[in-house]
């Protein structure tokens, strides 16, 4: 640059234009920018039409694949129509084929179906008067059915009575089973809910087949026993007792009656007996209930009788033993561990003198002691005085296992028909020769020989009256020859009675007869290693199990008709001679558990049964008024 000129014009003009050209670059550069954010818009909008664009043809080309499958299974459907309507085509042709026979095969049925008809219609006219004829014939034959029916069932009733007449005339002793239901203590310590499944200790084995049969079914053998009524788990208390009732008719005609209860621990022994555990006053109350045991509605029943008879002719007595340990306990006495004696009378009767008939201790002396035994309630109050003192203890088997052996007597003191009576006044002894005598003596030790019943009874009733007795001649029956109960008539004499001419009437006492009715709740047979027990149980159990083995022994022997039979093995057969040996109506309720587990013992339970009916006893000996068992001159002889 020359010197002397000024440079700041320069530099000015020379800045503005690079200001100017910096603007001209910033503006060209926004436009760029500009332009360039246009650009890249417009990319995204092409990039985004162009996704679009890809969209549309993917769903085009689905839409394709789609629309080429369906036109693929039309063509496909189009060839099974088209062969379906050919072969339909071809059914029409054939079926326009049949159309034009049908007319001619149905012109044909119809003749044939006419003259059909007519046959039958002919067919119907003929036999019209034979299905009235029918119909008649059917009406009576429902008619005979009926009758039929109604007379099976009343030669059943018949026969079963005939039965028990027979079984009375023959002696034996009737026996009735009675299979209890299934309980939770079955099951023996595996799960209840499996009581009664088979292959468990619960299983059951004994089958209630009809009213006389009851079957015990196991892997070994099927076994069926008879009996002359058996009872299902289902049947209640009171249809049980509904077979045991009319024996309490017979106690009031002169019977002793004997109701036994015979069968393992925990077969229902005391619940058949008395009733259930579950109320311990045994429902004592005016009203039945559907619990109550045959003790109660014996008592219920017997006082009922008694109800219909005069007022004050008959009075009851209670007594209450148990047998424990081979010992005979009073329940009823001050001290029920004393133990009694069974005393044999001179006539072969048996009596325990020292038991009472109500309780002695101090806090029942008030209540029961004068109390006349007139009604349900007090005989269950003397039962249930006697129950609190009897032994119980729970065992494996069963919580209230009877550790004794229960005997409730009811003893029935009635009056005697006054042609029995005994005079008030002291009267002179009978004239009465000393053969006879001797020969009223040996009646007494040997009933049955010398003198029959029936003139022995006259003869008794005769000299309790007071009457003289002229003996007769010795019988000229013929040798050999035998009276209706098979006894020689050679070995008899016949007696003949004359009477004295009358004399005035004197004032009579009335003569009584004493009957009883002995409720007999027999301790369980158990098995020691089922039951558990030790110590004084375990006694208790051998005495037990020792007394029921005495009793089948003497059943044995009876049943043999052995010389000796054995009933002073044991207090239980001694103190129920009487009833067994024949001087009672014995009826033997044998209880049963159903499970497998007691399959030992309810085995044996029903062979004791079996035993049991092939006793023959003879016939019940009927009980004579006191007045003429009595004799004076002659000794305490009873005569029956």
């Amino acid at each position: 640059m020359p010197l002397g000129i000024d440079k700041s014009d320069f530099l000015q003009e020379k800045n503005k234009k690079l200001e100017r050209d910096l603007r001209t670059k910033d503006e060209r550069i926004v436009a760029l920018e500009t332009e360039n954010a246009m650009l890249y818009l417009k990319l995204a909008q092409m990039r985004s039409s162009l996704q679009c664009s890809r969209e549309e043809v993917s769903g085009l080309q689905s839409q394709y694949d789609s629309e080429t499958k369906f036109r693929q299974n039309v063509i496909e459907s189009a060839l099974k129509f088209k062969q379906e309507l050919e072969s339909i085509k071809r059914k029409l042709a054939a079926l326009q084929r049949v159309a034009v026979d049908l007319p001619i095969q149905f012109q044909n049925d119809i003749k044939h179906a006419n003259s059909v008809v007519q046959r039958h219609r002919h067919l119907f006219v003929s036999q019209t008067s034979s299905l009235s004829t029918m119909q008649e014939q059917l009406s009576q034959l429902q008619g005979s059915l009926q009758d039929i029916t109604e007379q099976h069932a009343k030669e059943k009733k018949r026969r079963q009575e005939l039965h028990n007449v027979l079984m009375e005339l023959r002696g034996n002793i009737r026996v009735h089973c009675r299979v209890r239901p299934l309980m939770d203590f079955d099951c023996g310590g595996e799960d209840t809910k499996m009581l009664g499944s088979s292959g468990t200790k619960s299983e059951v084995v004994v089958h209630y087949m009809d009213d006389e049969n009851v079957c015990v079914r196991t892997t070994k053998h099927n076994k069926v026993f008879e009996y002359e009524r058996v009872y299902s788990p289902d049947e209640s208390q009171e249809f049980v007792f509904d077979e045991v009732q009319p024996m309490m008719t017979s106690l009031l005609d002169g019977y002793n009656i004997c109701i036994m209860a015979y069968g393992q621990t925990g077969s229902g022994k005391t619940h058949t007996m008395l009733g259930s555990h579950k109320n311990e006053d045994y429902h004592l109350r005016m009203e039945p209930h559907k619990d109550e045991g045959v003790i109660p509605r014996a008592a219920r029943e017997l006082f009922r009788l008694i109800s219909e008879k005069p007022e004050g002719t008959i009075s009851v007595e209670v007594s209450v033993v148990e047998i424990y340990n081979n010992d005979i306990r009073d329940l009823l006495s001050g001290d029920p561990s004393a133990k009694h004696d069974v005393i044999t009378g001179a006539d072969g009767s048996l009596s325990i003198p020292t038991l009472t008939s109500s309780p002695r201790t101090i806090e029942l002396r008030k209540q029961l002691v004068q109390k006349k035994v007139d009604k349900i309630q007090d005989v269950m109050s003397f039962v249930q005085y006697g129950l609190r003192m009897r032994r119980e203890s729970a065992t494996m088997v069963h919580e209230h296992s009877s550790r004794s052996h229960l005997v409730v007597t009811l003893t029935v003191n009635s009056q005697a028909p006054n042609f029995l009576s005994k005079p008030a006044t002291p009267s002179p002894a009978p004239d009465v020769p000393e053969s006879f005598k001797h020969m009223l003596i040996q009646t007494q030790y040997y009933p049955g020989s010398l003198i029959p019943y029936a003139v022995r009874a006259a003869l008794l009733a005769n000299i309790a009256l007071g009457t003289p007795v002229i003996m007769g001649r010795p019988s000229t029956a013929p040798a050999g020859g035998r009276d209706r109960r098979g006894r020689s008539l050679s070995l008899m004499t016949t007696a003949s009675f004359e009477s004295p001419p009358q004399s005035p009437i004197v004032p009579s006492t009335p003569a009584v007869i004493r009957t009883k009715l002995q409720l007999v709740d027999l301790a369980g047979s158990e098995c020691v290693g089922m039951s558990g027990v030790t110590g004084v149980a375990l006694r208790e159990a051998s005495n037990i199990n020792k007394s029921l083995s005495a009793l089948a022994d003497v059943l044995g022997a009876l049943a043999e008709h052995r010389p000796h039979v054995p009933y002073r093995n044991s207090r239980l057969t001694h103190f129920l001679q009487d009833s067994i040996g024949g001087d009672a109506k014995l009826l033997v309720l044998l209880c049963v558990a159903p499970a497998q587990r007691y399959i030992t013992e309810t085995t044996q339970c029903l062979g004791f049964g079996q035993r049991a009916r092939q006793v023959q006893r003879g016939p019940t000996k009927r009980r004579l008024p006191s007045s003429a068992e009595k004799v004076g001159g002659f000794g305490k002889a009873s005569f029956r």
